[in-house]
């Protein structure tokens, strides 16, 4: 009698980027070590079994505190990824947590037309510790990334599965670390891991990557008391687009035409103005009080819902492809990865 072949395990490409999950305790605080991971890995039993992906483990050099992040490594993750993307039925990315929701939302950008899931995951916690929350979110974002099919850059923390680009971090200490404050999660893990269908984008039709290139960017939040002019030289032809966190659905103070006078200066200047709320929840809506007529007369565009890693990312990579400002405005206030909800009037 012919025996049963086992089914092939899924694989998945899992990316290691540095961050607290991979970090040993030093004189100096956690610090990033290399070959950490992959021996923490070989000693996890579950990952060896029949239900688990196999996975193959890239390790960059040198591995980086996730504060170090910049557009050079979203650009290096895009390439690999790109690179690999039909040997893989997913992607796992390992990343410190302070900057995990921009780089998140800057691949959502990146990629487009997603055929298979590419997820970021850490921890607050390192793996060596006995106490720690990285073990888990290592298995299970493992798991989705190899069993599960959702076309879309994600983020696995705490048991949710979260849109990339509606991720925002929300502790620094608590082990539910991130949010999506303006969009359901894609999915919860708790006794099973079920998905929330309605809420994932359909698949694309194959992978096509936009590379990132640098550009001038800033963010400005808005405070009580704020001198405006403290930041008029910062209103340069250089500076492509600026991050307004406004108060409420967009408002700032009147402060004598002080802030307005400098953003007519960006306005000359060809800078994008991008007005989110400093709120956690909610929308920029310029127009709906008058304390946001002056960003109107700036020329200033409204965020919407989006977090502010979202708009920042999203004008790296609008900016990127070369477009003319006013297509780009227009692209901003647009639903291009599942990033934004206009509200209903």
């Amino acid at each position: 009698m012919a025996m049963e072949k086992e089914p092939m395990r899924k694989k998945v490409c899992i990316i290691h980027t540095g961050g607290t999950i991979g970090m040993a305790r030093t004189d100096y605080g956690y610090s990033p070590k290399n070959g950490f991971i992959q021996s923490a890995l070989s000693k996890i039993e579950e990952l060896s079994s029949s239900d688990m992906p196999e996975f193959d483990l890239i390790e960059y050099d040198p591995l980086l505190d996730s504060s170090d992040i910049s557009v050079r490594e979203w650009k290096k993750v895009g390439r690999d990824i790109e690179k690999r993307y039909e040997d893989y039925e997913g992607f796992l990315i390992l990343h410190g947590t302070d900057t995990m929701a921009y780089t998140a939302s800057a691949l959502s950008f990146m990629f487009e037309e997603l055929t298979k899931p590419i997820i970021l995951t850490g921890s607050q916690i390192p793996l060596f510790e006995k106490r720690n929350d990285a073990r888990d979110n290592l298995i299970t974002g493992l798991m989705i990334a190899g069993n599960y099919s959702i076309p879309e850059v994600c983020l696995y923390f705490g048991n949710k599965l979260i849109r990339g680009n509606r991720a925002t971090k929300v502790s620094s200490d608590d082990l539910i670390a991130f949010d999506s404050p303006n969009f359901p999660y894609l999915a919860d893990a708790g006794v099973r891991i079920a998905l929330n269908q309605k809420n994932i984008r359909k698949p694309g039709n194959g992978l096509r990557l936009t590379q990132f290139q640098e550009h001038q960017i800033a963010v400005l939040k808005i405070f009580p008391g704020i001198q405006f002019e403290v930041f008029e030289n910062i209103m340069t032809t250089n500076l492509k687009g600026i991050v307004i966190e406004a108060f409420g659905a967009g408002n700032i103070p009147e402060n004598h035409g002080a802030l307005v006078r400098i953003l007519e200066k960006a306005k000359e200047n060809g800078t994008i103005i991008v007005v989110c709320t400093q709120c956690l929840k909610g929308s920029a809506i310029l127009g709906e009080y008058e304390a946001s007529r002056g960003l109107i007369k700036a020329g200033a565009i409204s965020g919407y819902d989006m977090t502010v890693e979202a708009a920042v990312t999203k004008l790296y990579y609008l900016l990127s492809l070369g477009y003319d400002i006013d297509h780009i405005k227009k692209l901003m206030e647009t639903n291009l990865r599942g990033e934004l909800e206009k509200p209903t009037l």
